[in-house]
């Protein structure tokens, strides 16, 4: 059985307030962070546990705050990334209603790391109880000197502010949500520079997601080596995974990063609603999609990406054998074109032209060059896009395209779905 860290709180009544919290052991790490830790050792001590962002890229956690430059007359500034718009992901939501202490732990410590006095959380707007919990906390950690001009006597002080977010996926991405934060229109920017070099009004600046602040407190209680030996050389540490669809266990499960989609389908999920599994989506809707016979893929993020797919938000959506797979990415790429910013042609036209088609192909439409047409879209849209959003739409698509090519084409030649008759 293994040992729950992240989630560790959450099943004690009134786990979001503070005192439950310090008698768990919470701001022990920061006090020992303020007491016994420089900036340089401490980026050094996170880069040691080989932490990566829990966010959906993945990038190393240290390395992204060692960017931060040394010399920078402009004082850094600290996001958290709260906007998990990701469909099928809620492990951010959870950590938020249930212990939001541990992130705001995690954010202390982060912005001690790279000089930061101000913190903007960004919280999706529609999480109206993550939004009053996390509002609650820090007033709760200010009331306590754990944040404020002068963090227990250490002479370090951080204020942290709640941006509320006005549920535009695009806002996920970091330089939209530094240009909404700014109270501009959520697009996003070119890099370079990178955000860490010039971000948030032409600060360094870091973002990192609530997962990833979680993390922090656990690695300087336990050290860098206890969570680097937990799952993969390559991806170490705890994992929350969202586990979802048409499974017979729905919900949040906290286990070493690189356990397989089988194993936490079946052994933890309890299979599919069906008996009979014929798809896993392994990190929210933007991951392409693998079929049953290839689900022995650890799910970290070096397993999936020479697999052909992405951990991402670790969304795990499992779709059994009375699923329409052509419905299924229909509603995937309509949700894309929808909430595609416009601001790029492949993206804005292929994601709109795709739609079009496969809403043609599922009201029972379409012909057989249609699927030569989609082809084209997803190399047009793939690699093309300004950010990551055309890329994943088209690359969920391209997927769904090769494992299960067979039902778009029985569509085209029955002129209906088989699966709703």
């Amino acid at each position: 059985m293994f040992e729950k860290v992240l989630l560790r709180n959450i099943e004690i009544p009134n786990s979001h307030e503070i005192g439950v919290y310090e008698n768990a052991g919470g701001y022990k790490s920061l006090a020992t962070v303020l007491n016994n830790y420089k900036p340089n050792d401490l980026i050094d001590t996170v880069k040691e546990s080989k932490l990566r962002g829990r966010g959906g890229a993945g990038f190393p956690t240290g390395m992204k705050w060692s960017f931060v430059p040394k010399d920078t007359k402009k004082t850094p500034l600290l996001c958290c990334n709260a906007d998990e718009g990701e469909p099928g992901t809620f492990k951010d939501r959870a950590l938020m209603e249930k212990d939001p202490h541990m992130m705001l732990e995690g954010i202390v410590i982060a912005a001690y790391a790279i000089g930061a006095k101000i913190c903007y959380i960004y919280i999706r707007g529609e999480y109206e109880l993550s939004i009053n919990r996390v509002e609650n906390a820090i007033k709760e950690a200010y009331a306590k000197g754990y944040l404020g001009s002068d963090i227990l006597g250490s002479g370090f002080g951080l204020d942290v502010y709640i941006h509320r977010g006005a549920g535009a996926y695009i806002c996920g991405e970091e330089t939209a949500l530094l240009e909404s934060i700014e109270g501009r229109r959520a697009q996003p920017k070119l890099k370079p520079p990178f955000p860490a070099v010039e971000g948030l009004y032409g600060c360094p600046t870091v973002i990192n997601n609530v997962e990833t602040f979680a993390c922090l407190p656990h690695i300087i209680e336990r050290g860098p080596d206890w969570f680097k030996n937990i799952g993969p050389k390559e991806s170490p540490g705890p994992k929350l995974y969202c586990l979802s669809g048409q499974v017979k266990r729905p919900g949040l499960y906290e286990l070493p990063m690189g356990i397989s989609i089988r194993e936490l389908v079946e052994n933890y999920g309890g299979g599919s609603c069906s008996g009979k599994i014929k798809a896993v989506i392994p990190g929210g809707v933007s991951a392409p999609m693998f079929p049953e016979n290839q689900l022995d893929i650890g799910l970290d993020f070096n397993s999936l990406a020479a697999a052909g797919s992405m951990l991402g938000s670790a969304g795990v959506i499992v779709l059994d054998d009375t699923t329409c797979m052509v419905q299924v990415i229909t509603r995937i790429t309509e949700f894309f074109n929808h909430e595609s910013c416009g601001k790029c042609t492949p993206c804005r036209e292929g994601l709109d032209w795709s739609a079009k088609i496969l809403r043609r192909i599922e009201a029972g439409e379409g012909k057989h060059e249609d699927l030569e047409r989609l082809d084209s879209l997803c190399n047009t849209i793939f690699g093309n896009s300004f950010c990551a959003l055309g890329v994943g739409a088209s690359w969920a698509l391209q997927a769904t395209l090769k494992h299960f090519r067979d039902e778009f084409v029985q569509h085209i030649e029955e002129g209906k779905c088989p699966f709703h008759q």
